[in-house]
């Protein structure tokens, strides 16, 4: 976990990329202080605390939600003056994910079953126990300004993207921008509710924002190159995905036939299952939040990691 200074009295909290959960943060130092994001579990959250400490001893005024991922979010009750903000949507489906939920997968870890071992192995580094769901209380529509004394914050709403209440924190004066997960940097991305086209629209308004540095929701700080970089991996996989299902192939046959060229180097990339059955979903003409039966999809990326690591 690493804090950086990004632009005048903005920094970054960063955590390595290694899968699940490793995302990214926000402190902004001004009027009281604002935290973009909290992390996955208490412990860590703890430490992001700690370090946002060194900039400013005094607890923050507020948070921001990106979206309501867990590992966006389940650290909010460690901020119990602050005010909680996000979309209207990311609070109506804050609840969708349990914390009990993903302590019962860390401690598949000596599960019989190689995937569901896998999974837990996948999720060690977190203790999502004593999580107690804190969601935002003030709600965003489409757009929401906060004066932060010397400067500006805008909140845009860009979603349904990743998710159905995707927003983004632009600082116009520091030309700094939080993606949250709209912008996965040099790992693969997977969409919950939302839709291709709605996806690449949000990276391109947040490209026309001109951003000097971009703190994607996971992966390493960039400039506008993360955005054209994401958009031509979303344009590639669904254009792809087409191919394979008008050819009636199933989803993760498919997965394991397409080429992915520069962004086999990108981390997990046998999430691309997910990428490849969201497609599928709008060409059979399915709503944008659609339930997904993630069970599936995690078995299904596990067999295409086991096969593309025999090959």
């Amino acid at each position: 976990m690493e804090l950086r200074e990004i632009g005048r009295d903005v920094y970054a909290c960063l955590q390595a990329d290694h899968g699940l959960g490793t995302s990214n943060s926000g402190y902004v130092d001004g009027d009281g202080g604002m935290v973009v994001d909290t992390f996955w579990d208490l412990p860590h959250t703890r430490r992001l605390i700690d370090l946002y400490a060194t900039v400013c001893p005094t607890p923050p005024r507020r948070v921001v939600n990106t979206h309501h991922n867990g590992d966006h979010c389940w650290g909010n009750q460690l901020f119990p003056q602050a005010e909680i903000i996000g979309h209207r949507l990311c609070a109506q489906y804050f609840m969708k994910e349990k914390p009990q939920e993903m302590q019962f997968l860390r401690d598949l870890a000596e599960s019989p079953d190689p995937m569901l071992a896998a999974l837990g192995k996948a999720f060690a580094g977190w203790d999502f126990r004593g999580i107690v769901l804190v969601p935002p209380s003030t709600l965003v529509d489409e757009s929401m300004d906060i004066d932060l004394g010397s400067f500006r914050a805008q909140l845009i709403y860009v979603g349904p993207a990743h998710t159905a209440g995707d927003l983004v924190v632009h600082l116009p004066d520091q030309r700094v921008v939080f993606a949250g997960d709209i912008l996965f940097r040099q790992c693969t991305p997977i969409g919950w509710e939302g839709t291709y086209a709605r996806w690449i629209e949000a990276l391109d308004r947040l490209a026309a924002l001109e951003p000097a540095v971009i703190v994607p929701g996971h992966g390493p700080l960039c400039g506008v190159e993360g955005l054209h970089d994401l958009k031509a991996y979303l344009q590639y996989v669904r254009r792809e995905s087409r191919r394979y299902f008008e050819a009636e192939i199933p989803v993760v046959d498919a997965a394991k036939k397409i080429d992915l060229g520069p962004y086999a180097g990108w981390t997990e990339p046998e999430r691309i299952v997910f990428n490849i059955e969201r497609a599928y979903r709008e060409f059979r003409g399915e709503s944008y939040d659609a339930p997904i039966d993630a069970a599936t999809m995690f078995r299904g990326m596990f067999e295409v990691r086991s096969v593309r690591q025999a090959s």
